[in-house]
């Protein structure tokens, strides 16, 4: 049978199940990628897991979110997580030291492997022929420990790329293409794998801007072919001896097809406040501009930032627009450094930061009140950027340096005629400056296991959570509409993640923007029954941060009623044992009101039984017909309290 490469690196690391869409299946994990806004918990669910030492072959810890150092707690949680990896057997990524999708690609990234990772944009590692899905804190924890990635068997969806990518259109608007035709859940329990002769002009940091934002479709995963051009940027990066040939067989079939002439492409750019808001930049030409920031795991490589600074060599941005270059590793500032680029843009009025998200997860950079900024970004959903009223739109570097010298939304092609400006192409050196200096190696295990770990006063341990009531009669706590995020859920940002290991405190901000008084009214339902959510479609997209569900749990939530879930959130509720139910009838979703007391009896029966559960509404005296997608697996876990509580029940059986 002739295989496509999603299947193939599927095949080579199945441990249970089979191939066929929407089944469970097991898998081997041969990488993991942990980020601090995520990391100290998984570190702290390590140890709660008793783990004496990580078993997948690399596992790295990065410092890249929460950089600013206002206070003693993000630092504190940087000591915490470097001597947790030094128990544990991981690398360590130092502040500074880069963001973790574009610097694992450049150090460990290797061709054929699993990736499994505590943030939503793992699947960036898909470039290079990789495997790579995001998963909340637990299930890498649980890959740490040796377990298998359980995931339902994906569709193949096979995106053909034709043709070459015009003057002064980029990878950015290829994916901001695929957003455009199919919005934030078009990859829903999709693998998407590209393939065609248009990879031919896609470098492999240009094919990890569009495996990237895979993320913002809602995909499992995205897969590029290592080919020729990953065995070259392998080479450029001293590791060719990582390359091998991953390619789909002649004649491979996918369950679903697509196709993108390349040469057809004009810039686009994503409005306020979904990734999924695309229109053609020309639409929108002449909306002022006041802010532009370059970098993100989003456009990470150094072409994205060099051909920034061409754009604005010799000149300089317009007075009223803050540039702000986030570069994305120190291997790139080094190698921006050397090409002079960094001259330009410092001469053109740039602000240059350190290496990290920063702007991407609202670590500063906030724009100001009713003023647009321009971002090289994944995601722009509201008040990610650190503002409650935020207006951030998603575009390509050309298109935010045509920005940023005009001080309006600029057709970055009108830039030839109106100033003269031919379409840069940088000539990029064939070596990188490789730095591994913030790089800490894994301890050998006898050290390892002296080390302690160093907790700070804000680091407290994770909650213990009791099983699922047979009998949950509990009040609505809150309702919602379509695509809440997790980033609505509970918000990011220097307020609020600095928090991110102490769940009391943490839980205070959860539904802050979207409903101020959510905290006070559950809070008040917790010791009597808990409480339910109910939301429309996509409930829980973006965001990999299991914080989104453990501090709503720790408010006694029980239930998620929801229209559909996305995927990462959908298990990170099963995770933590909340029961995710979705409305046999979306109708029902209307019938439901805020306060209403929902009656669910005979649960343990009904799930081990079947996909089917009856509610009540004492209010209204309606009953709703609710399915699940839970695994049997999973069935046992939310019936325990989550997956920890059951392997722990495993373990004393």
């Amino acid at each position: 049978m002739a295989l496509n490469a999603a299947q193939k690196l599927i095949q080579d690391h199945l441990l249970d199940g089979d191939l066929t869409p929407g089944a469970e299946i097991a898998l081997r994990v041969d990488q993991a990628l942990v980020q601090d806004a995520t990391g100290t918990m998984v570190m702290l669910e390590l140890e709660a897991l008793d783990l004496d030492r990580v078993r997948t072959e690399v596992a790295v810890q990065y410092v890249d979110h929460n950089l600013l150092q206002e206070d003693e707690r993000n630092p504190d949680d940087h000591a915490f997580l470097r001597s947790a990896a030094q128990r544990f057997g991981l690398w360590f990524s130092g502040p500074g030291n880069g963001v973790s999708h574009p610097t694992h690609q450049q150090r460990f990234g290797r061709p054929g492997a699993t990736l499994a990772g505590s943030d939503s944009h793992t699947c960036a590692a898909g470039a290079i022929g990789m495997l790579a899905v995001g998963v909340g804190g637990l299930d890498v924890a649980m890959a740490l420990a040796g377990e298998p990635l359980y995931l339902r068997m994906p569709k193949v969806w096979g995106v053909e790329l034709t043709g070459e990518l015009p003057d002064w259109v980029s990878a950015k608007d290829v994916v901001l293409e695929m957003l455009r035709r199919h919005g934030v859940k078009g990859g829903v329990n999709r693998i998407i794998e590209y393939h065609g002769p248009g990879l031919a002009g896609l470098t492999a940091m240009d094919r990890h801007v569009i495996a990237n934002m895979g993320a913002e479709l809602g995909a499992t995963a995205t897969v590029f072919p290592s080919d020729d051009e990953v065995r070259r940027f392998l080479a450029g990066e001293d590791r060719e001896d990582d390359w091998r040939e991953l390619r789909p067989d002649e004649g491979a079939s996918y369950d679903l097809t697509e196709q993108i002439d390349l040469s057809s492409l004009e810039p686009l750019i994503a409005k306020p406040s979904s990734p999924g808001n695309v229109v053609p930049v020309r639409e929108v030409a002449g909306e002022s501009v006041s802010q532009v920031v370059v970098g993100s795991s989003a456009n990470p490589g150094l072409r994205d930032f060099a051909v920034v600074a061409e754009i604005m060599r010799g000149r300089y941005a317009d007075r009223g627009v803050s540039v702000d270059i986030n570069p994305t590793s120190r291997e790139i500032l080094q190698d921006l450094t050397k090409g002079g680029w960094l001259f330009d843009l410092i001469s053109a009025g740039a602000r240059v930061h350190q290496s990290g998200c920063l702007g991407c997860i609202g670590m500063g950079q906030a724009p100001a009140t009713g003023r647009n900024s321009l971002r090289t970004m994944p995601r722009n959903f509201p008040g990610r950027s650190g503002s409650r009223e935020d207006s951030v739109w998603l575009c390509s570097p050309e298109t935010a340096a045509a920005a940023a010298l005009n001080g309006v939304i600029t057709d970055p092609r009108d830039l030839s005629k109106e100033k003269g400006i031919d379409y840069p192409r940088p000539k990029l050196p064939e070596h990188a400056s490789v730095n591994t200096a913030m790089l800490v190696e894994p301890l050998p295990e006898a050290e390892a296991r002296e080390v302690e770990l160093v907790k700070g006063p804000n680091i407290s341990t994770l909650p213990d959570f009791d099983g699922l009531p047979d009998h949950v009669e509990a009040q609505v706590g809150l309702v919602v509409g379509d695509d809440i995020s997790t980033d609505e859920i509970l918000p990011a940002g220097a307020k609020v993640l600095p928090y991110r290991s102490n769940i009391p405190k943490i839980s205070d901000f959860v539904y802050e923007a979207v409903d101020p008084e959510y905290v006070e009214r559950v809070t008040a339902l917790r010791d009597d029954g808990g409480h339910i959510i109910v939301g429309g479609e996509n409930y829980g997209q973006g965001s990999s941060r299991e914080h989104a569900v453990i501090a709503p749990r720790y408010l006694g939530l029980r239930v998620v009623i929801a229209k559909s879930f996305a995927r990462i959130h959908w298990q990170n509720l099963a995770n933590f044992g909340i029961l995710a139910l979705e409305f046999d009838d979306a109708g029902d979703y209307d019938d439901i009101q805020l306060g209403d007391t929902l009656v669910l009896d005979g649960l343990h029966e009904a799930l081990k039984g079947g996909d089917t559960v009856e509610t009540g509404n004492s209010r209204s005296e309606a009953s709703y017909k609710l399915r699940h997608q839970l695994s049997p697996r999973q069935v046992d876990m939310v019936l325990a309290g989550g997956r920890i509580p059951f392997l722990r029940q495993k373990l004393v059986e």
